[in-house]
């Protein structure tokens, strides 16, 4: 236990070891099931419990990992950026998608809860489920709810979303590049758009705009829905 309150990396090596293998693992087995990211989560679970190495311990390191979560995700723009003349030439369908991913992922939020029966805490803890995590936790703080509980949840959806994507694209039968990046993106943000920059250019650049685009929408949305429970 010393040895690990001592390390000060200790917590971004085991999440950095985690992910490493992961990325092994899918590509030997390529089963999206498999995705880096749950097996990292799944990894560093074990060895916290097994060890008996309390969160605190482990976020003295790990932290340092957080520090990137905003400028990778501004690095996102870098594709959208290399796809600008199809952004205008689509940006009415593009705003309409993103708009109608944003209402959805709302409205499905709200029903669930009332459904539940739901406290307002714990529903505006839930709103943010599909945006960044960078904007999520603000817009939870605002709203009173559980920042904690809105991280994880926010993590979950994203990767749900980058194990299904492909497979919900063919269910939907969503051919088209623009139209899938809109939607894995305004649904699944960054995690999603990791999966569509692997199904895409195209797919990739209209997931980054999703992820701002739908970011700033729940803002300005999320102050009406908030009243609705």
């Amino acid at each position: 236990m010393e040895f690990f309150e001592q390390s000060v990396f200790f917590g971004v090596m085991l999440s950095l070891a985690g992910y490493g293998l992961g990325v092994l693992i899918q590509k030997r087995c390529k089963i999206a099931l498999l995705n880096p990211m749950l097996i990292s989560i799944a990894l560093c679970i074990t060895v916290l419990v097994t060890a008996h190495v309390s969160y605190e311990t482990y976020y003295e390191g790990a932290k340092y990992l957080s520090y990137l979560l905003t400028p990778a995700t501004v690095c996102l723009a870098v594709p959208l950026y290399e796809k600008l003349a199809l952004l205008r030439k689509n940006w009415a369908a593009i705003l309409a998608g993103i708009f109608s991913g944003v209402l959805t992922s709302l409205s499905s939020v709200l029903a669930l809860c009332l459904l539940f029966h739901l406290s307002h805490e714990e529903y505006v803890t839930l709103l943010p489920k599909s945006i960044t995590t960078a904007i999520g936790i603000g817009v939870c703080e605002t709203l009173g709810g559980h920042v904690t509980l809105t991280v994880a949840v926010i993590i979950v959806t994203g990767m749900i979303g980058n194990i299904t994507a492909p497979a919900a694209c063919r269910l939907f039968r969503l051919t088209d590049p623009i139209a899938r990046g809109v939607a894995i993106g305004s649904a699944a943000h960054a995690f999603g758009t990791a999966k569509a920059l692997e199904m895409g250019e195209v797919e990739g650049a209209m997931s980054s705009l999703s992820i701002v685009v739908s970011g700033l929408l729940t803002v300005v949305c999320v102050s009406v829905f908030a009243q609705f429970l």
